[in-house]
């Protein structure tokens, strides 16, 4: 139906030859073929229940649980449902290093180094080289989702979609002419965010940013950890969200630790060896995540300081299951060889602005993971509860972000030139989106219906 498009050229990336030859595409995939949203013949639950397959067995109903609660929570957990649909939907073929998970709830605050706030993405487990349309129009249907929720007209729905579209493609054009160290060193603090904010916009700000300084290891641990007869500490359970792991894997951990520290940063390996075990815990985390094994680690320090280290499972992502190959030019970091959890680590370096100093990855007993610090000041926005209008400053804040990860592929000027001046893509991409959340909530009362019949078992937590 469409031409052949002129993709990037992997002799050269100068950016004026490149957004050029983005120019050009357009003739043969206009920008209006973004607006086609065709879902192929498929089952929604035979989509989920193939994930489950690798899943914890006795979570799969609490996941369930979960997603049941609203179509903007079903939506949060059914990234591949997304990229299944994606994959027979018009798209340029042109590639990014992208999220995979893009929607308004995986963004958020979280510390930098230097112990500030930063806004950005902030979960990578489905991040993989894919089409760089697939994030954009992740993003934009949650908007509409989002927006749903609180009653806004199908009209108003459209319009934010196509706002914040339009600032992801505002964005990516200027970041495409700024010099790529400037580009790369861009970020984002907690304090330019509120800078043209007033109202509720501003309080909900201010809420969410006073939230994140206090989630500390040190606040996790006050909240986590209980005293033992022998003095120690152990974490407290609260079944079926925290409970304690077997004793294969209590008996692995030394061993586990070694190889964590091996993988992450010199300084961070030499800090961690003045810390010593002293519990882990299996802990359900999220929407999506649920039934993936996901576990928490105590550390004591020296003065008996606690550290709490999070170890969560990477599975293959969503994106590369299906894409049957990746195409983005001189891209040599991410490879299908490597162990999940390195891929969620490099993929979280390349779109996040800044990233956590303790970042690392293992494997045991055949699965992968990435580890991570706990709750280090992070803190993110209750989508389901803003108004049209913080939603419409909240969501291009997103948007700009995700532009800026996207500015870190060699493809960023073919993009920038692909999406022009013009309002054509913005309006396509809300078009679609209003139509794909219809689609949404058609799932999503598929699975209630199931629910509701005992097809599906379900466990509230």
């Amino acid at each position: 139906m469409y031409g052949d498009i002129s993709r990037p050229d992997t002799a050269h990336f100068q950016a004026a030859q490149q957004a050029e030859l983005g120019r050009q595409a357009r003739q043969s995939l206009p920008r209006s073929a973004a607006r086609e949203c065709v879902i192929p013949e498929r089952d929604p639950l035979d989509l989920l229940r193939a994930q489950d397959a690798t899943r914890l067995q006795d979570l799969v109903p609490l996941r369930y649980g979960r997603m049941s609660v609203d179509p903007f929570r079903f939506y949060r957990g059914t990234a591949g449902i997304m990229a299944h649909d994606l994959e027979s939907q018009p798209n340029t073929g042109v590639e990014v290093v992208a999220c995979g998970d893009a929607h308004l709830s995986n963004f958020g605050f979280y510390a930098s180094p230097e112990r500030n706030l930063v806004f950005d993405l902030n979960d990578f487990d489905e991040a993989a080289p894919a089409p760089w349309e697939w994030d954009v129009k992740r993003l934009a249907a949650s908007v509409v989702l989002a927006a749903r929720q609180e009653g806004a007209s199908a009209k108003t729905c459209e319009r934010l979609a196509r706002q914040i579209t339009g600032a992801y493609r505002e964005t990516i054009r200027r970041l495409a002419l700024t010099p790529l160290l400037e580009r790369y060193y861009q970020s984002v603090r907690d304090d330019e965010l509120t800078a043209d904010l007033s109202g509720r916009a501003r309080a909900e700000l201010d809420r969410v940013r006073r939230k994140a300084t206090r989630r500390t290891s040190a606040q996790a641990a006050r909240k986590m950890l209980e005293p033992t007869s022998t003095g120690g500490v152990r974490f407290r359970e609260q079944p079926p969200v925290l409970t304690h792991v077997n004793d294969d894997l209590r008996d692995a951990l030394s061993d586990l630790f070694t190889q964590y520290a091996s993988s992450t940063r010199p300084d961070i390996a030499v800090l961690l060896s003045g810390c010593r075990l002293v519990d882990v815990a299996r802990r359900v985390v999220g929407v999506g995540s649920v039934g993936t094994r996901c576990f928490v680690v105590a550390l004591l320090g020296p003065v008996g300081e606690p550290i709490i280290l999070q170890v969560k499972e990477a599975q293959q992502s969503v994106l590369v299951q299906h894409r049957a190959e990746h195409r983005l030019p001189r891209l040599h970091l991410i490879s299908r060889r490597f162990p999940e959890g390195r891929r969620v680590v490099a993929c979280q370096q390349i779109l996040q602005s800044v990233s956590d100093s303790f970042l690392g990855w293992l494997s045991y007993n055949n699965h992968d993971y990435y580890v991570r610090q706990f709750r280090d000041m992070k803190g993110s926005f209750d989508v389901d509860s803003m108004d049209p209008g913080v939603l419409l400053r909240y969501g291009r804040a997103c948007a700009t972000m995700l532009a800026r990860a996207h500015s870190q592929s060699p493809t960023c000027a073919w993009i920038a030139g692909y999406l022009g001046k013009s309002d054509a893509f913005d309006r396509a991409v809300a078009g679609w989106s209003v139509e794909y959340a219809d689609q949404a909530e058609v799932d999503f009362d598929r699975l209630k219906s199931a629910i509701s019949t005992g097809a599906v078992p379900v466990l509230e937590g």
